[in-house]
């Protein structure tokens, strides 16, 4: 099967994907047979995790992709991205000079998939709610800087912040703010199982096998009000257990587009094949990074000497190019290097892998070598790579003489609950942004109640920089204290970054809307996808 590759540019902040071919003009329409998409994306309720839909507790990638089609929000990342807009909301903004009073006005006639209309009474409740319980996941943490919520009449709610926090409406935008119906959701208890209500473009349909969900179904919400223009009528998301098996359903036309993940050499092959095809590689603009986390309360990674040298041998560019090629590129600080914010810090301070270096580092701090740890990884969640990645992370510390390095790798279910526990001394992870912002790939990491339970903490960070970056509303001006904290992290290395990756949408030439299907934040968004005439 013949395929091409469509390339779409983007500036973060400005993102504007151009498509120069069959498969992403907006000429899709609502009807017809439902669009079927692909993802290797595995939705389990389990004993450690029975809530994985509750936007209480929800706090990964593909949760908060089912979430995004069925929970309305006050504010949404507009079409192309940029500063959020409002969605729930009819207007929202800051009332007061300090950015510390936020008030939301409802649009008129807003109601749940169920018909219930929506006040703000129910907002209230939502975000109360995520607040009381605190999940383990820690997304809660992304409303701390309320203090309290206050309704005015059923249609305006005002937010009464601790601290000027600029990047609150993004935060307004993300699913831990889902507006749910209190007859559905209890106060201060998570909703097992995979029901989902809301008043998003879609409702939720879950086919599921055990404790597993096989197939979504997302049906046009007819009681839906908001910004979004929804393109079709139905879209089901099956969830595989590899890539190479959703790859095989789109050859057998089993799928319509395939998304999260493909592995590098599936991308490979379609970006190679020639012009004249029936199958679209769209490539977008995407803010995923992958990282190693570290308990820095485990024995063996505890002195800072440790983590540094880990640093000092670790060389990104030979890990991207022997295993993600031209789809990553080195990351030298948490924050990617095409936001607002950005430093090479971990460059600036280790400069080029050294062997040298990094025993000196171990000898000062009376540090016996070989240092013996294991590297843990999750065998499924961030694609079919993340094995051969570990295993070269593992050979690089190993010849350096320096670590005698072991991998484990371990299934997403059993692997999430763990970190959180705190099993883990090194540990791979991956980060999609929940907004834009360089804050966004610090504070939760760094603040208090971070999404990692990580016990390293580091007072000038939590009670100085983070708060002094929120207050401005120019993000190039919070330039100073971000970058003061990307230093931090390198001389500290509670996290050590790896690289940064690109996204991928393979699609039958007659889907449209691909060039939006997925924003840089990795947000999946269905209702931009239609049926169309194929060129």
């Amino acid at each position: 099967m013949n395929r091409k590759t469509l390339v779409l540019p983007a500036v973060v902040g400005l993102l504007a994907p151009v498509l120069a071919a069959c498969g992403g003009a907006d000429s899709g329409s609502g009807g017809g047979d439902a669009i079927v998409v692909g993802t290797t994306d595995r939705f389990t309720a389990t004993k450690a995790a029975p809530a994985p839909l509750d936007p209480a507790y929800a706090y990964d990638v593909g949760t908060w992709n089912i979430l995004r089609q069925t929970v309305q929000t006050l504010m949404i990342v507009p079409k192309g991205d940029g500063d959020p807009v409002p969605e729930a909301a009819q207007s929202c903004g800051f009332t007061d000079s300090g950015n510390e009073r936020y008030a939301c006005k409802l649009r008129d006639g807003l109601k749940f998939a169920n018909g219930d209309a929506i006040t703000a009474a129910d907002v209230k409740f939502s975000i109360d709610r995520a607040r009381a319980i605190k999940a383990d996941t820690g997304v809660f943490a992304l409303l701390s800087t309320i203090d309290t919520v206050e309704t005015q009449g059923d249609n305006e709610v005002i937010f009464h912040l601790k601290t000027a926090d600029a990047t609150f409406p993004s935060k307004l935008s993300t699913p831990v703010a889902g507006i749910v119906n209190p007859d559905d959701y209890e106060k201060n208890k998570l909703r097992e199982g995979f029901e989902v209500d809301g008043s998003g473009p879609y409702t939720l349909k879950a086919e599921t096998d055990g404790d597993a969900i096989t197939k979504a179904v997302f049906t046009k919400n007819p009681n839906y009000k908001g910004t979004l223009k929804v393109n079709n009528d139905e879209v089901d998301m099956v969830s595989y257990d590899d890539a190479d098996a959703m790859d095989t359903a789109l050859e057998k036309g089993d799928i319509d587009l395939m998304t999260r993940t493909m592995s590098p050499e599936q991308i490979k092959k379609l970006s190679d094949a020639a012009a004249d095809s029936d199958i679209d590689l769209v490539e977008l603009a995407g803010l995923e990074i992958r990282y190693l986390a570290f308990n820095t309360d485990a024995p063996v990674v505890k002195t800072k000497a440790v983590r540094q040298a880990m640093a000092q041998v670790i060389n990104r560019n030979e890990l991207v190019s022997q295993v993600y090629g031209s789809q990553a590129e080195a990351l030298y600080s948490l924050v990617p290097a095409s936001v607002t914010g950005h430093s090479n810090a971990f460059f600036n301070k280790y400069s080029d892998p050294s062997v040298t270096k990094a025993k000196a580092l171990l000898t000062e701090a009376n540090i016996t070598t070989p240092v013996k740890l294991t590297l843990n990884y999750t065998t499924d969640h961030y694609g079919p790579a993340t094995k051969q990645e570990f295993e070269l992370l593992k050979k690089q510390l190993n010849d350096s003489g320096l670590f005698d390095v072991t991998v484990k790798g371990t299934a997403w279910d059993t692997f999430a609950p763990a970190e959180r526990k705190g099993e883990y001394a090194v540990y791979g992870m991956g980060w999609f942004p929940d907004f834009p912002d360089a804050d966004n790939f610090l504070a939760p990491f760094l603040d208090k109640d971070n999404t990692l339970n990580s016990p390293y903490t580091n007072s000038e960070i939590i009670n100085k920089l983070i708060p002094q970056s929120r207050r401005e509303a120019d993000r190039i001006s919070a330039g100073k204290s971000l970058t003061e904290i990307q230093d931090i992290v390198a001389d500290d290395v509670p996290i050590l970054p790896l690289w940064q990756g690109k996204q991928y949408v393979a699609a039958n030439t007659d889907i449209t809307g691909t060039a939006y299907a997925l924003n840089s934040s990795a947000t999946l968004q269905l209702w931009e996808l239609g049926r169309g005439v194929s060129n």
